[in-house]
């Protein structure tokens, strides 16, 4: 049953229902506001999003909100404050619903349209990237894979002490999925069909089906890559051609703009590597020369989730030396990275180079 009225999924007990902001495959979403007699304005900000399906195909709402649940605690996932259902406006069936965090920013998605397709400034791109970087660690240090990162599954809120600044979220977990980091088990479960969006897929999900941590970094690279260019990063008139392009034996890859600094080159060349065990992780990526000197929203965060890795050109970088000399944790991030780029510029098997 499609939702065409404000009201059709009807209100919660704590909220009223306003106006459609956005729909997608598993539901639609809402503005919502506190009731005003409400006893729970402690525990609901004046403003939510409600993410909102029939009971009867809500099942990957309800996975969303368990997923949420796993993943509280970063500033750089879009927070969820419970789920409710609903008695529908005209008391024919029930809703459930998913009470997530408003962004008055909009997608970035829209914020890239809105350039004109001549991409963003480098140094918004560089603020909105370092927030992706920092979810994706956390997601990934809790053992899940979101499958689905693109520019519209990337909100935007208003810093505090900066309302014209903005600080990137991510969102819509209806696709996420635990990560499988035995090898061999990978390869034994990897008979289904690759999910999400055909623009941001790596080549192992499209050649093998293979979609784990190392293809949420393929995505960012995507990502940060048409931020920059505001252009799409395949060509192709249909979901086919690019499948086709991005699974081509000729391994080819997304064109890199010359005009972009090496900073911004560098990092996306380290996102894809079309071997997913060359791909820098998201805890070594947080330290890229492309990052430095972001303050605007604090120094002070670091998640606190670790990362273990099964791919060869990563092993030891993921835990702490048990040198009795080393550094402090803060300093071994910074060390993960500079050892993860000397290994890269020996190599000779990345085509950009």
């Amino acid at each position: 049953m499609a939702a065409t009225k404000k009201n059709t999924y009807g209100d919660g007990v704590d909220w009223i229902r306003g106006s459609i902001i956005g729909k997608g495959g598993f539901g639609s979403v809402y503005a919502a506001t506190l009731k005003k007699n409400t006893e729970n304005k402690l525990r609901f900000p004046s403003v939510m999003a409600v993410k909102s399906s029939e009971v009867s195909v809500s099942t990957t709402l309800q996975k969303e909100m368990e997923i949420m649940s796993d993943l509280k605690g970063s500033p750089y996932l879009i927070e969820c404050f419970g789920h409710e259902a609903t008695i529908s406006s005209d008391g024919t069936f029930l809703a459930y619903n998913l009470l997530l965090e408003y962004c008055s920013g909009g997608t970035l998605g829209e914020r890239i349209k809105k350039s004109g397709d001549k991409g963003l400034p480098e140094s918004e791109v560089r603020v909105y990237t370092r927030c992706i970087v920092r979810g994706l660690y956390h997601m990934h240090g809790a053992g899940y894979v979101h499958c689905d990162i693109k520019p519209d599954n990337i909100l935007l809120v208003p810093q505090v002490n900066n309302s014209a600044s903005f600080t990137a979220k991510i969102c819509d977990f209806g696709l996420a999925k635990r990560e499988v980091r035995n090898f061999k088990k990978r390869r034994i479960t990897r008979g289904q069909n690759w999910q999400g969006t055909p623009m941001y897929l790596s080549p192992e999900a499209v050649r093998d089906n293979i979609q784990e941590a190392p293809s949420d970094i393929w995505a960012l690279g995507c990502v940060v890559l048409k931020m920059l260019t505001g252009k799409p990063v395949w060509e192709g008139d249909t979901a086919g051609e690019i499948i086709n392009k991005i699974g081509a034996e000729e391994e080819l890859l997304p064109d890199i703009p010359d005009y972009l600094s090496d900073e911004a080159m560098d990092f996306i060349k380290c996102c894809l590597w079309r071997n997913p065990s060359y791909r820098f992780t998201a805890q070594i990526l947080m330290d890229h020369p492309f990052l430095d000197g972001l303050t605007e929203d604090g120094d002070s965060y670091r998640p606190t989730a670790r990362v273990m890795f099964d791919r060869p050109f990563l092993d030891g970088l993921s835990e702490d030396d048990d040198d009795e000399d080393s550094d402090s944790e803060d300093d071994s991030f910074g060390d993960s990275y500079c050892f993860a780029k000397a290994i890269v510029d020996d190599l000779s098997l990345y085509s950009y180079m």
